[in-house]
């Protein structure tokens, strides 16, 4: 169960090396989580992930997790629920494509559509619904700043970020009362392996930095979290700039 302050003293990770999941978990080891269960492909990574938080103190499990086999996500999430009761899942899978490259072979733009949405809506309600059976928990997911407006530079990912965020937020809707916690995380620019080589944006931000602000959304039980949090209003202006002046910033 969690603690006074909301926190999990149990966590699922789906996208078990991801650098945010991974800063994520170290920061709620030192608070009060005791067991971690990192899902995703069977990698050395993976194993390097879990041997981490085992050196931090945790009990930590891995568990084959595909983004892209949704057929396997209620017995592979099944399996972990019936080891007993998860307090937090956080879906933390994803992946930027190449925008350039994807925009000319369709089959790589639908390989990110698939990753970042369509195995997100199915795991997250397999999550969804072994939360509401036990009664409690949180499920937090990682959607970006780049859902809120379809830019130039990487309108492939961020529609597959922007369907992601509006399921979430329903998702949130549907299970209020229910006694599980939905919370949509909107990081901008993260400098991490996964944006290495790219140009950095304004308001670029850290895996420890939105791990910090997971932490204080899960003590106020927050809906929605910005990261950093100026981004609220900077995307809130940029929403209603017309069309035809939006695609001539450079951004």
């Amino acid at each position: 169960m969690k603690d006074a302050f909301g926190l999990p003293q149990s966590l699922l990770v789906l996208g078990g090396t991801s650098e945010i999941a991974l800063a994520t978990a170290r920061r709620l080891i030192a608070r009060r989580t005791r067991t971690v269960w990192l899902a995703g492909r069977p990698t050395p990574a993976l194993d390097g992930a879990a041997a981490e938080l085992r050196a931090l103190g945790a009990e930590v499990h891995t568990v084959p997790f595909d983004a892209l086999d949704p057929g396997s996500h209620e017995t592979v999430l099944g399996k972990v629920f019936a080891e007993g009761d998860i307090d937090m899942v956080l879906l933390a899978f994803g992946i930027l494509g190449d925008q350039a490259h994807d925009e000319r072979d369709p089959a790589a733009a639908v390989r990110v559509a698939q990753t970042n949405y369509t195995g997100a809506v199915s795991s997250a309600l397999v999550a969804a619904r072994a939360l509401q059976t036990q009664g409690h928990g949180s499920l937090v997911v990682l959607s970006s700043v780049a859902g809120e407006r379809a830019r130039r530079a990487n309108f492939i990912y961020g529609s597959s970020k922007a369907g992601l965020d509006t399921f979430t937020q329903g998702l949130g809707d549907a299970l209020h009362g229910t006694g599980v916690h939905v919370m949509v995380v909107r990081p901008g620019f993260v400098r991490s392996k996964m944006t290495a080589g790219r140009e950095e944006a304004p308001l670029a931000t850290t895996p420890e930095a939105v791990a910090t602000a997971i932490e204080l959304g899960l003590r106020r039980r927050s809906e929605t979290v910005w990261v950093p949090g100026a981004l609220r209003l900077v995307m809130s202006a940029l929403r209603h700039v017309p069309r035809a002046v939006f695609r001539r910033l450079p951004i």
